[in-house]
C-alpha cells in the first residue's frame, strides 16, 4: 500500500490496483489534476473535508470512479449532481475485491454541539483506518492509522490518547492544515515523541509526502 497525503485530509490510497482518494476539500487543489482514481471516500460534509467544485473536476477527470459518503453528505452531493452510493453505519462496500468498511461517529465537538455532522469514518482493506473528524475506534486490528492531530476539536492529549487507545502498528498525521509549518512541527514532534515511546511507529508525513506499508 502506497499512501500520498495530498494535503490536510486528502490522500491518495494505492493498493492491489486500486486508487482511493480521500475528503477532497478545500484546503488542496492537486487532487483536481489527479487521472486513475477508482473511489472517492467523502467522510462528512465540512468544507475541510469536501469541496464540491473540487469533487466535480475529480469526477470529470475520472468518469468511471464511485462516490462513497454517508446520507447527510449526500445530500449535497445530489444538489449538485453528483452521483454516489451511500457507505455509512457498519455497511461494508467491495470494489475490486477490495473491502471498505464504514464506521459512524459523531463528529468530536468543537463547542455545544457546534459542527457535530454526520461522520463516517472508513476502513480499508483491514488495512488502513481513516476515521474522519473522530476518535471512532473500529474495534478490530488497525495495522495504519490516519490520524487526526490538530483542529478546533483536538488537544494533543486527546489525540495521543486515542492514538493508544487503537493501538495501529503505523500512524501518521492528517487534519493539520490549518497550522503553520511551526504548529505542524509541534504537533508532529509531540505525537511522535510519545507513540514512538509506545511502540506506534509514527511518520511525520507532511503534505505532497508519500510513504508505502
Amino acid at each position: 500500500m502506497k499512501v500520498t497525503k495530498i494535503g490536510h485530509c486528502c490522500l491518495l490510497i494505492e493498493l492491489d490496483g486500486l486508487t482511493v482518494l480521500t475528503d477532497p476539500g478545500a484546503f488542496s487543489q492537486e487532487q483536481n489534476q489527479i487521472r486513475g482514481i477508482d473511489v472517492v471516500l467523502i467522510t462528512h460534509e465540512h468544507g475541510d473535508h469536501l469541496h464540491v467544485e473540487s469533487l466535480k473536476e475529480v469526477v470529470k477527470n475520472n468518469p468511471e470512479v464511485r462516490v462513497y459518503t454517508n446520507t447527510s453528505t449526500g445530500k449535497l452531493l445530489d444538489e449538485a449532481g453528483i452521483a454516489y452510493a451511500v457507505l455509512e453505519g457498519q455497511e461494508v462496500a467491495s470494489v475490486e475485491e477490495i473491502t471498505i468498511e464504514a464506521f459512524d461517529a459523531k463528529h468530536e465537538e468543537i463547542f455545544e454541539g457546534f459542527g457535530q455532522v454526520q461522520n463516517t469514518g472508513y476502513f480499508i482493506a483491514d488495512r488502513l483506518f481513516y476515521p474522519g473528524d473522530s476518535y471512532a475506534n473500529p474495534g478490530k486490528p488497525v495495522e495504519i492509522l490516519a490520524l487526526p492531530v490538530a483542529g478546533p476539536w483536538a488537544k494533543v492529549a486527546d489525540v495521543i490518547r486515542y492514538a493508544l487507545d487503537v493501538r495501529p502498528k503505523h500512524a501518521f498525521p492528517v487534519h493539520d492544515a490549518l497550522l503553520n509549518e511551526s504548529g505542524i512541527a509541534s504537533q508532529h514532534k509531540h505525537c511522535s515523541r510519545e507513540l514512538s515511546a509506545k511502540g506506534i511507529d509514527f511518520i511525520s508525513m507532511k503534505a505532497g509526502e508519500s510513504c508505502g506499508f
